[in-house]
C-alpha cells in the first residue's frame, strides 16, 4: 500500500461481523466526499478488521477490509480512529484482540471514537474512564451501569472529551465524522459536505437524539394530536392561546396545562418553535432572498432583531450564517443582517 499523499490525514474505522453498516459507510462518505470537493486528499481511509478480507454487516451487507492491526501497524499511527456500533459490537467485548489493539493504538492517536454501541468496546478497553460519552438512546442506561467510572450523557449526538468522541446511533456518525472535518478544514467545507450528501444540517452535539416532532407524535392523544396536526400544517397562521383553547373547547389555562402536562412546554413556546423551523426552511430556498423584517413578519416572529436572536438561540448561528453555510447559494446573504450578540 501506498504511504499518505503529503498532509493527508490517516482516518481508521474499525469493524467487525455484525456491526452497523451505516456506522462504517457514513463517517467513510463523509471523508471521501471532503477529499472529492477540496479536490485533494485530506484523509486516507482504511478499514480495519480482525483480518483483511470480508466480514458481513448485521444488515447482511459485505464489506472489505483492507487491514488488520499488524498492517496498519506498518502504516504508522493513524490521526483518527473511530469503532462503528451493532450488534456484533458485545461479542467483541468478550475478545482480547481489539480491546489490546485499541490499548497499544490510544496513547499515540489524536483522535479516539466510537459510534453507535462501538462506545461499549472503548470503555471495555478502559478507554473512556473519568470522561463523559454518550450511544445509542437505547443503550445509554446499560452503558452507565455497565461502566459505572463514565459520564454518561444520553441525548446528546455526539460528545467530546479529552480526545475521545462518541455518538448516538447511526446518522449521529456522519454528524460527528462532519464536526471533525469542521475542525480540520473549517465550516465552509463541513457544509459543502452536509449539502452534497442532501443532510437536512449539520446537527450540534448537544442536539437531542430525538426528533421533536416525533416525541411529540408519541406523548400526544386525542383532541391534542389533532390541534398540533393543525400548527404543523400551517404554522404562520393566526394561531393564539384563546383560539387554540376554543378548537379544544378548553379554557386558554387548561390548554396551558395540557401542553405543560404531556409536551413540557407552552403553547406559545411550541408554536415559536414550528415557526422558526418554518423561517429556516425558506432561509435554504435558493429562490428567496428575503429582508430580516419581511421573514420576521411573514412567520409572526416580531421584527428582525427578536427573530435574530430566536434564531441564534435555537440553532447557534444567525439567520445569515445558516444561509451561507446551507444554503443551496452560500454567497447569499439576508438584508438587514448584523452579527448576534
Amino acid at each position: 500500500m501506498t504511504s499518505s499523499p503529503p498532509h493527508a490525514r490517516r482516518v481508521v474505522l474499525l469493524a467487525y461481523p455484525d456491526c452497523q453498516v451505516l456506522d462504517v459507510a457514513g463517517p467513510w462518505q463523509v471523508f471521501a466526499s471532503a477529499n472529492t470537493l477540496a479536490g485533494r486528499s485530506l484523509y486516507e481511509l482504511n478499514l480495519v478488521a480482525r483480518s483483511p478480507g470480508t466480514l458481513v454487516t448485521n444488515g447482511g451487507l459485505t464489506m472489505m477490509a483492507g487491514l488488520d492491526w499488524q498492517g496498519l501497524e506498518a502504516l504508522g499511527t493513524p490521526d483518527t480512529l473511530l469503532v462503528a456500533g451493532g450488534s456484533g459490537v458485545f461479542h467483541q467485548c468478550r475478545q482480547r484482540y481489539h480491546i489490546d489493539g485499541l490499548r497499544e493504538l490510544a496513547p499515540n492517536i489524536r483522535r479516539l471514537g466510537a459510534i453507535c454501541t462501538g462506545a461499549f468496546l472503548l470503555a471495555e478497553a478502559g478507554l473512556l474512564n473519568d470522561r463523559q460519552a454518550t450511544t445509542h438512546w437505547r443503550h445509554c442506561a446499560a452503558l452507565a451501569r455497565t461502566y459505572p467510572r463514565l459520564h454518561v450523557v444520553p441525548d446528546a449526538l455526539y460528545v467530546e472529551d479529552r480526545g475521545r468522541y462518541t455518538s448516538a446511533g447511526v446518522t449521529a456518525g456522519i454528524d460527528l465524522a462532519l464536526s471533525l472535518v469542521e475542525a480540520d478544514h473549517g465550516a465552509a467545507l463541513a457544509g459543502q459536505v452536509a449539502r452534497e450528501l442532501v443532510m437536512f444540517l449539520h446537527r450540534p452535539g448537544g442536539q437531542a437524539q430525538f426528533s421533536e416532532a416525533l416525541l411529540n407524535q408519541q406523548r400526544a392523544t386525542g383532541r391534542l394530536r389533532e390541534l398540533l396536526d393543525r400548527l404543523h400544517a400551517d404554522p404562520a397562521a393566526d394561531h393564539d392561546l384563546e383560539n387554540m383553547a376554543a378548537y379544544l373547547s378548553v379554557t386558554p389555562r387548561h390548554l396551558s396545562r395540557l401542553f405543560r402536562r404531556h409536551l413540557d412546554t407552552t403553547p406559545g413556546a411550541y408554536l415559536t418553535r414550528l415557526r422558526l423551523e418554518g423561517a429556516r426552511m425558506h432561509l435554504l430556498d435558493a429562490r428567496a432572498t428575503p429582508s430580516l423584517d419581511r421573514l420576521a413578519t411573514q412567520w409572526r416572529l416580531g421584527r428582525a432583531e427578536q427573530l435574530r436572536r430566536l434564531f441564534h438561540r435555537q440553532y447557534g448561528v444567525s439567520p445569515s450564517v445558516y444561509r451561507q453555510r446551507f444554503g443551496t447559494h452560500s454567497d447569499t446573504t439576508l438584508a438587514e443582517e448584523a452579527p448576534c450578540p
